[in-house]
């Protein structure tokens, strides 16, 4: 609500900048959500410095839309950031803020504090870039990873088909920041706390055909009801994959990720 009228935070026509009549700068951005392999049709990217880039609407750095994230970066004003994860469905990132323009390709960079508007990108050290590169993949890579991951499998653990979204994570098949760890639903699964945890220090396995292995040292263990009903007993079942093939789990980086599990069995 704005002097009496209500304001959508986002628009919902196609376009990625929403500016309301009401107000002079920009509200909020939008990046739609593009299938795996798809051209998206803002090619949004991230820089060598670490910091996230926001095409132009067009190339006309006068449109309106783009003077009112111009005025948003000139009155240091926060933006809601709404990412597409899934056909209709986009993950709200609050607040984001223009931190300066590249009128040479088109986009602003966006940064997640009003401190880093009208930074100097040249002028960054190394470590600098390593920690703005942290917090972009904390904000946005990870959370969205999560979420198309999640959604891809119903919110429901590969393995043991618990179903409760608190309890799960997205679990990368080849780790974030190996060569493949790619951000993408075919690189994760959704796993529960155990099972993500158990996958990650090769207690647990999956094969390139979807069964799941436990580590002979887990087999011959004796303990309590969690090890035999939680692990023990997922030996040689099947995990459950989404429908979708583009979300199924990569057959050749499960081969890949076998082999670890192999090596440390």
């Amino acid at each position: 609500m704005f002097g009496g009228e209500n304001i959508a935070i986002r628009q919902t026509r196609g376009r990625g900048i929403h500016k309301p009549r009401q107000l002079s700068a920009a509200l909020s951005i939008t990046t739609a959500f593009t299938s795996f392999g798809k051209q998206p049709p803002y090619d949004d990217t991230f820089g060598e410095d670490g910091y996230p880039r926001y095409k132009y609407e067009g190339i006309d750095p006068n449109l309106a839309t783009n003077r009112a994230l111009r005025s948003a970066m000139e009155l240091q004003l926060p933006l809601v950031y709404f990412i597409g994860v899934q056909p209709g469905i986009y993950k709200p990132e609050y607040p984001v803020y223009i931190a300066s323009e590249d009128s040479l390709n088109h986009d602003f960079v966006l940064c997640f504090t009003r401190g880093e508007i009208g930074l100097d990108l040249k002028t960054l050290t190394a470590p600098e870039k390593v920690y703005a590169a942290r917090m972009t993949k904390q904000r946005l890579h990870q959370p969205i990873f999560r979420e198309q991951v999640l959604h891809a499998y119903s919110s429901s653990c590969a393995v043991c088909h618990l179903r409760h979204a608190e309890l799960l994570d997205a679990a990368h098949i080849i780790g974030d920041g190996e060569e493949g760890g790619d951000p993408v639903v075919s690189n994760g699964m959704a796993l529960c706390k155990i099972h993500h945890a158990a996958f990650d220090r090769n207690f647990l396995g999956i094969t390139p055909t979807h069964m799941v292995q436990i580590n002979q040292r887990l087999l011959d263990e004796v303990d309590g009801p969690m090890l035999l009903h939680g692990l023990q007993q997922m030996h040689g079942t099947t995990i459950s994959v989404p429908r979708r093939n583009e979300a199924k789990p990569d057959t050749q980086r499960l081969e890949k990720r076998y082999e670890k599990f192999l090596q440390a069995s």
